[in-house]
This record gives C-alpha cells, sequence and structure tokens, in this order.
C-alpha cells in the first residue's frame, strides 16, 4: 500500500508505520532532516531526490549512527544528481591513469512540466557565491556564470550555466580529478536561459538578496513561452584525461529523452534503489548519498519503455586514425572488415562493387555533373584512403567516374566533417557493434555557415561482415527529392 503525506507533518509517520519513506517533494535547500529521523525512528528505510548541495553534504553525519543502530538504510540525492551523474561517470574513466576534468550538464525541454520546488532551487544560488573546484583550486563564483554553449546529442547545442549541486563536492572527492569537476544546468529558450543570467546581476552585486521571491511569476513566463520550445531534453556527463594507456583521451556519455520522458529520469534512481532493497541486492543499513549504490544500468532499466535513448562518445589522441578517433576505444569491439578499412595508418585501396542511383530534378542531374558522379547502374568501384596531417582523403571511382572528399575531425566530440571542394559537411558518427552511421548536422559554403534547414538530408553508414565491408549512402532534399545514392561493398580480407 502507498500512502502520501504532508513533509512538514513528520509525526503524521507514526500512524502509519511505513516499511519504506520517499521524500519528493522538495525544495531541500531550505530543510532539516526531520522527515528522515522520523523515518529511521520508525524503523523505515528513507530516500529522497535532494539535489540542494549543503542538506546531501550534512546527510550521513547526522543520521549514519541512528540508521545503523536501527538497521535502515537512509539514502539522499538519489535522482539525476548525484546517483545517475556518477553511476555514468564511473564506467567512462574505468581504467583510465588520469582525470583532468569532469562536466556534467542537464538541459531540459522548455515543453517539460516543471514544479515551482525547481524553480525555487535555481533560484537559491542564482547569483551567489558557490563554491567550486576549478583550474585545480578551489574557488568562489557566482551561481548560473560559467555560460557556455554545449553540444548535446539529439537536442543540438543548448546554453548551460553553474549549478549548484551535491556533485561539486563528490565528484573531486570520488573521483581523482585533477583540473575541474563542475556541474551545468541549461534551460532551451536562449531568451530564458540568458534572461535569468541578466536578473542574476542584482544578487551579484548584492542589491538584493535572492532572486526566490520571482519564482511564481518566472515559472508562469516559462510556462507562456514553453510553446517556443520543445518536449525534449537530456544529460550530459563528460570526461578528459589519459585512457588506460596514457593517450589523451574525451568521453562522454548522453542520455536524450524525447516526448515529454525526461522528468522521469530524476525518480529512475529511487525506482532501481527501491528495487535493490527489495530484492535484498542492497543490504547496507546506515546513511549515505547516493552514489556507488546502484550501476548505471540499474537505473536506466527503469527508463526503458520510454523514449529516452543513451550513448557514449570518445575521442583519442591525434596520433591515431581518424575514426579510431571519432570511435575510441569501442574501435576494437567493430567488426574486422570495418576495422581494415578504417585502419587510417598507410594508404589503402579496396576494390568491390556498387548499384548507383540518381534522381530525376534538374538539381540531381546538375549535382552528378559537378560531382563527377557515375551514371545510374551497377559498377566496380576502387576506393583510396590516403591519411594526411588533417584528416583522410577518400577518391571513390565508379568505372571511370570519380570524386574525391577530405573527412577531418569536426570541433565537437563524437563527430567529423568532410568536405567537397568548396562545400563543408559536419556529421554526428554513431557506432555499434555492426558498424557505424553518421547523420548530417550542419553545413557551410567557402567556410560560412548555411541554415541546416536549407541543406541537403544525408544518411550514410557501415557494417562490417566476415571479409565484406558494405556501405549505404543517400541523399536527397525536401524540395527536389532524391539527388543520388549509392550502395555495396567492398573486399577487405
Amino acid at each position: 500500500a502507498i500512502a502520501v503525506f504532508d513533509r512538514h507533518r513528520p509525526n503524521d509517520l507514526a500512524g502509519l508505520a511505513p516499511w519504506l519513506v520517499i521524500d519528493a517533494a522538495g525544495p531541500f535547500q531550505d530543510s532539516g532532516y526531520e522527515l528522515a529521523l522520523a523515518a529511521i525512528d520508525g524503523g523505515a528505510h528513507h530516500i529522497d531526490f535532494a539535489d540542494a548541495r549543503t542538506f546531501v553534504a550534512g546527510f550521513p553525519t547526522s543520521l549514519d549512527q541512528k540508521a545503523r543502530a536501527r538497521g535502515v538504510l537512509a539514502v539522499t540525492g538519489a535522482s539525476s544528481t548525484p546517483a545517475l551523474s556518477h553511476a555514468a561517470l564511473t564506467p567512462l574513466v574505468a581504467g583510465w591513469t588520469q582525470i583532468d576534468e569532469t562536466i556534467v550538464t542537464i538541459s531540459p525541454g522548455a515543453r517539460s512540466p516543471r514544479g515551482l520546488s525547481v524553480v525555487k532551487s535555481i533560484l537559491s544560488y542564482a547569483g551567489k557565491p558557490v563554491r567550486i573546484f576549478d583550474e585545480g583550486e578551489w574557488r568562489t563564483t557566482p551561481g548560473w556564470s560559467l555560460t557556455r554553449r554545449l553540444s548535446m546529442p539529439g537536442l543540438g547545442t543548448r546554453w548551460a550555466s553553474l549549478c549548484e549541486t551535491p556533485d561539486l563536492d563528490l565528484l573531486p572527492a570520488r573521483f581523482p580529478v585533477r583540473r575541474s569537476a563542475l556541474f551545468l544546468a541549461g534551460l532551451e529558450l536562449t531568451v530564458l536561459h540568458l534572461g535569468l543570467g541578466l536578473l542574476c546581476w542584482p544578487v551579484r552585486l548584492k542589491w538584493v538578496h535572492s532572486l526566490r521571491p520571482l519564482a511564481k511569476p518566472l515559472n508562469a513566463i516559462a510556462g507562456l513561452l514553453c510553446v517556443f520550445g520543445s518536449d525534449r531534453g537530456g544529460m550530459i556527463v563528460e570526461a578528459a584525461g589519459l585512457d588506460p594507456e596514457n593517450r589523451p583521451i574525451r568521453a562522454r556519455w548522453s542520455l536524450t529523452a524525447k516526448a515529454n520522458a525526461g522528468p522521469n529520469v530524476p525518480v529512475a534512481a529511487a525506482s532501481a534503489l527501491c528495487k535493490a532493497i527489495l530484492d535484498k541486492r542492497q543490504t547496507k543499513t546506515g546513511a549515505f548519498a547516493c552514489v556507488g549504490l546502484l550501476t548505471c544500468e540499474e537505473i536506466l532499466e527503469e527508463l526503458k519503455h520510454l523514449p529516452i535513448e543513451t550513448r557514449v562518445d570518445e575521442s583519442l589522441c591525434k596520433d591515431t586514425s581518424l575514426f579510431r578517433r571519432l570511435i575510441g576505444r569501442r574501435f576494437d569491439l567493430l567488426p574486422r572488415a570495418f576495422r581494415i578499412v578504417h585502419d587510417g595508418r598507410t594508404d589503402a585501396s579496396f576494390h568491390g562493387n556498387a548499384v548507383v542511383r540518381i534522381g530525376q530534378s534538374l538539381a540531381a542531374r546538375l549535382i552528378t555533373r559537378i560531382m563527377n558522379l557515375p551514371r545510374p547502374g551497377t559498377h566496380r568501384i576502387e576506393v583510396r584512403i590516403a591519411p594526411g596531417p588533417d584528416g583522410e582523403t577518400w577518391t571513390r571511382t565508379f568505372g571511370t567516374a570519380s570524386f574525391r572528399s577530405c573527412l577531418s575531425d569536426a570541433p565537437r566530440l563524437g563527430e567529423f566533417q568532410e568536405v567537397f571542394g568548396p562545400l563543408r559537411f559536419s556529421f554526428d558518427l554513431q557506432s555499434s557493434a555492426a558498424g557505424v552511421k553518421w547523420q548530417f548536422t550542419g553545413w557551410s559554403l567557402l567556410g560560412l555557415p548555411v541554415p541546416r534547414w536549407a541543406g541537403p538530408r544525408m544518411k550514410a553508414g557501415a557494417i562490417g561482415t566476415g571479409g565484406r565491408y558494405s556501405f549505404s549512402v543517400v541523399v536527397n532534399h525536401p524540395l527536389t527529392g532524391l539527388l543520388f545514392a549509392y550502395r555495396g561493398g567492398l573486399d577487405a580480407p
């Protein structure tokens, strides 16, 4: 049975005699431990979603002795921070010989439901001094500062600023971070995110004590403007350091939630912990922050029925081949034929066959002429790959027709660029056990960015099976339909 009660009246627990108490109300910035103490005194386990830094820091020392005496488990922060952030970071840096920096970022969709307590939580520290570990030392900087634009898979680029959460203490405490450990949060709509940054200045200048009195009107404004945003939110956990072979490495774990599934993420850790206690997989007693108690897989299991996706991207140092840099340590797990073609250490040529299709529009015919693409039909092909200091040059020969492009690193993690003369296209590279696929993310002409909506739509991928490297490329445009496509295979013995 489940009972709901007022968290401000913890004495009501005596009449309920619960087995487990979950505190999901918040905000926790001004809360004490009365409810947790009442649960422990009644012999009940306790779990909360606290994201308040001071609250989480004092939880173990205030409650551990009583929880152990009563033989119960009391856990704080069983939410996106610190539970999921630490569960994602742990396997991401497994085996690394050095961790230079870690950054966790959360950005909800503008249309996602938001409680007033969340708004109050943000406004409680906005503009006020926040203690952070940055540039190898502890210092203070205003909350909602350090504003930057970040790439978030599935969401594009979003603004993010410093957010005061328990991770600011727990990340450098649990991981040997040498340079910086930050937690950022972002609002999808630029006007809201940067507008909040402007509102912080009276607090930074100490003209006003806090922005919390503005919680209701600001929440109402966000509700009115949400129609200009999306229902997609996400989270990224990034790290940089040295891999097990002492090579410089950057890695990123990301979560993308669609169709307003994002608000389910903060409760997943608590749900997984409940099951672990019930199944007696978690038998600890005492009071803890929710770090190291759950694996990332256990938390994500609670979200598998929702439109939520996760992925890992890695980028190795420059002295490795392009695709090995982009895919990271997972490159060695890909099929052998794929690894042979994308080895990238020396010049290589591969032969096979392909089927070519060309669109019927005038644009398709012009592109065929300009790029010297082959005629429709089946062709014998040769692909020559020449690595260089700035990337790889790919020359594709279909019978007598030949065209060339240059592939190189893109500024964003997990992406690469392909250059055809004056055109530069960016792609998001996604690997799986079978191979890779890349999706178009942007383009430029003569170095000038062109709106993505005006560009072509591209889908490409490659897999390896046995000694065969199979590929597929489709390029179309909303106004003209199919431009060109080809698919086939290369022998990679």
